[in-house]
């Protein structure tokens, strides 16, 4: 899927239904594909697809609410009182998408909140390619950072029960100060994130 998407073959939504096809002949091969399964599959695939277009459409319209009563120029406004420069901004941005990340998961904050930051950093230098990177690695370490982490929840739902909460949660300390560790080294580092784009043509 992603070889496709990077190499130009496949638009995302094509790679997906690759991808959605080639979970189907795996399944088969492994003689598990029944109409039990492929219905509930449908189903589950439906519900998830349904809240992802509700939540678009209640974006959308809040975003259009936002906007007409100038909510882009105070969040602007905002960023100007951060010390720093654009910098500061990034960091500012980066810390209360962290904080969000305990409480909302990714689609609330890509659709809902993202598009709030964004118009005020679009018209500075900042390559929106690496700071697409940094928000993705910042809410990958938000969702595994506890108490609340999002990913620590699903991961104690599948793990045995012998495994309490507080082994997950010393368990994924070091997890936590490796991404950080990784933040902090793309953040100064750009070309990290910007190297494969350039490579392929992007």
């Amino acid at each position: 899927m992603l070889g496709s998407i990077i190499g130009g073959i496949a638009a995302p939504t094509e790679a997906a239904s690759m991808g959605a096809l080639g979970s189907i002949l795996v399944v088969a091969i492994a003689g598990r594909l029944t109409g039990q399964v492929l219905t509930e599959t449908v189903r589950n695939t439906l519900k998830i697809s349904a809240m992802v277009f509700f939540i678009l459409i209640c974006a959308q319209a809040f975003s259009l609410a936002f906007r007409g009563l100038n909510g882009e120029d105070l969040v602007k406004d905002m960023f100007k009182l951060v010390p720093g420069g654009v910098t500061g901004a990034i960091v500012f941005m980066l810390l209360i998408l962290f904080i969000l990340g305990f409480f909302l998961e990714w689609i609330e904050i890509s659709y809902i909140v993202l598009p709030l930051f964004l118009p005020a950093l679009a018209g500075t230098d900042v390559n929106m390619v690496w700071l697409a990177i940094l928000v993705c690695l910042n809410l990958q370490t938000s969702f595994l950072t506890p108490p609340v982490g999002w990913s620590l929840f699903f991961l104690q739902g599948v793990a045995p029960p012998e495994v309490t909460t507080r082994d997950i949660y010393v368990g994924v300390i070091p997890f936590v100060i490796l991404q950080l560790a990784a933040l902090v080294v793309l953040f100064f580092h750009p070309g990290l994130a910007l190297w494969l784009p350039k490579v392929i043509g992007w």
